[in-house]
């Protein structure tokens, strides 16, 4: 996955302003190319669940994985991978504050492994070297990626 997130990464920097803005919802943008990006994993024998429930609140995408195995058999392990996104207009730690703990929270709602939160900086006068970043963060017990696009 962190291959797959820094690859998305220079995909978003290369074609984010040309796609994003054909679509009337702007805040929807970001998020309909990722899911878009990410589809080869469901080619690959995966699952990418949108908008999957988890109590009351929702996360925005879940990937499931099949272990061991070429596609997801009941009763057979499956690798879970929580991504949370967030756009922001202003300074992105808010939204990085608030999106940790729902990642992590989700993470142990569904029994995650692995959790990513993606921070999509639509500030115009922010550079895209200071919009591209990966780093860890721990909230609770999960260590979370924290990714900058």
């Amino acid at each position: 996955m962190p291959k797959l997130l820094a690859a998305f990464q220079e995909f978003f920097r290369e074609h984010s302003e040309h796609w994003v803005e054909r679509f009337d919802y702007k805040e929807a943008g970001p998020q309909l190319l990722l899911q878009a990006f990410l589809q080869r994993i469901v080619n690959g024998g995966g699952r990418l669940e949108r908008e999957y429930g988890l109590g009351r609140r929702r996360t925005d995408l879940l990937v499931q994985w099949p272990v061991g195995s070429t596609e997801i058999l009941p009763g057979r392990p499956v690798q879970k991978i929580v991504l949370e996104l967030k756009v922001t207009h202003g300074s992105p730690e808010r939204a990085i504050t608030e999106g940790l703990a729902q990642t992590a929270d989700y993470m142990g709602r569904c029994g995650a492994g692995e959790g990513h939160l993606l921070i999509f900086d639509r500030r115009k006068n922010v550079p895209w070297e200071e919009k591209l970043y990966r780093r860890e963060e721990q909230a609770g017990t999960h260590i979370i990626d924290v990714w900058g696009a």
